[in-house]
């Protein structure tokens, strides 16, 4: 299948999925996260949940790292440059929803890539070597790319691996683990 085709195929399974099965996941996906050796860090990027799309709930691992008094960073994205500007969750940063339903920061402390240690990334499916399909307009991939080398890249994902490879470009940038409410990737 092509990306297009896969993308078609999580899009309809998640379309399925009930809020309450998908509440459920997501603090399965919460709980797997805390058996990964990525805690010692400061810096992490997450993504605020698109609902529309049912996306995974990201709020249980917001409050994980609330708790573990993280640095949370989270991102405004711009459809014109196809860029995305970080900044600091804190208790004033105001968060409004864009017209493409994605909760985003309006202003606050902005925060560089490259101090970012850790990425949660959204997706629609992945592959068993950590390549991954998300809604294709590479923001992440940019985004990453900007990042140190070490960052280290998690994908949240309520369905298995995908067994066929996923055709990746030079501009993709693999995951070094994808969470799923059963289950942890390594890659």
């Amino acid at each position: 299948m092509t990306k297009n085709q896969i993308r078609k195929v999580y899009k309809a399974k998640r379309a399925k999925l009930s809020a309450e099965e998908i509440e459920e996941k997501s603090m399965a996906i919460a709980n797997q996260l805390l058996a990964l050796p990525v805690w010692e860090y400061q810096f992490y990027h997450l993504f605020l949940s698109i609902t529309q799309h049912k996306e995974v709930d990201t709020e249980f691992v917001l409050h994980i790292l609330s708790g573990k008094d993280k640095n949370i960073v989270v991102s405004k994205s711009d459809f014109k440059t196809l860029e995305m500007q970080h900044f600091l969750l804190t208790d004033a940063t105001p968060i409004k929803i864009n017209e493409w339903g994605i909760p985003e920061p309006q202003n606050g402390i902005e925060i560089k890539a490259q101090q970012i240690e850790v990425v949660f990334i959204p997706l629609l499916a992945f592959d068993l070597h950590g390549n991954r399909i998300g809604y294709g307009k590479g923001f992440y991939d940019r985004f990453l790319e900007n990042c140190s080398p070490k960052v280290i890249k998690i994908g949240l994902s309520f369905y298995e691996a995908e067994a066929q490879k996923i055709e990746a470009s030079s501009l993709d940038v693999p995951l070094d683990y994808c969470v799923m409410p059963e289950r942890v990737y390594r890659f």
